[in-house]
């Protein structure tokens, strides 16, 4: 995860800089830091805190993989739960549970795995997915139960598009096999979010 490279292989993005590489709490006073940004910043930051290496942020490395999973864990665990709150019929609330045992063991694989590599990840939900789960807490009955499988299915969908492109072209040996482990599982994921979608769909 760690390679010497030219400088200017580096992409920087959504960081504030104030003349030495220290990063303000916010770049803006009535802005909230989102997790994903503090991900960000740390792993930006360690562009200058190691003499010999540098952590590259881009496609190729793993970095933004790790980032974006990370993402994904956090969301579908906190929805999961969601759902064996408010769902009303038995598929709903055992995707739900589904959902938060499984993507909370991914998740703790992965923040070993990020470890490892020395890559910071978000930590909470990022702003993204606190709208998104804001949005579904205003459904209720059925409606929550079509509007939830019908997310499960499209995040899915996109996770197995994101770790497909992982345990291709991966650059980092453990990433790639990571996330070529994972796929099975999500495609079980995908599966049961589509039965469970077809059954709300018949109320």
């Amino acid at each position: 995860m760690k390679t010497q490279i030219n400088i200017k292989s580096i992409l920087v993005h959504t960081i504030c800089v104030a003349g030495t590489m220290f990063f303000a709490s916010s770049c803006s006073e009535n802005k909230t830091t989102d997790s994903m940004e503090v991900a960000e910043e740390e792993n930006v930051s360690r562009l200058t805190n190691d003499d010999e290496t540098i952590v590259v942020i881009d496609n190729d490395n793993g970095v933004k993989f790790l980032m974006a999973a990370a993402e994904m864990q956090l969301e579908e665990i906190s929805l999961g739960k969601l759902a064996q709150q408010k769902g009303t019929t038995p598929h709903v609330k055992e995707l739900g549970k589904m959902m938060e045992v499984d993507h909370t063991k991914t998740l703790a694989e992965l923040n070993t795995l990020a470890q490892s590599k020395s890559v910071a990840i978000p930590a909470t939900a990022t702003e993204d997915s606190m709208e998104t789960q804001k949005d579904l807490m205003e459904k209720e009955g059925n409606d929550f139960g079509k509007a939830y499988s019908d997310m499960m299915v499209e995040h899915h969908e996109d996770a197995i598009e994101l770790f497909e492109k992982a345990a291709t072209d991966s650059e980092d040996a453990e990433i790639k096999a990571w996330a070529a482990e994972k796929l099975p599982t999500m495609r079980t994921h995908l599966e049961h979010a589509k039965a469970c979608k077809a059954e709300c769909d018949k109320l």
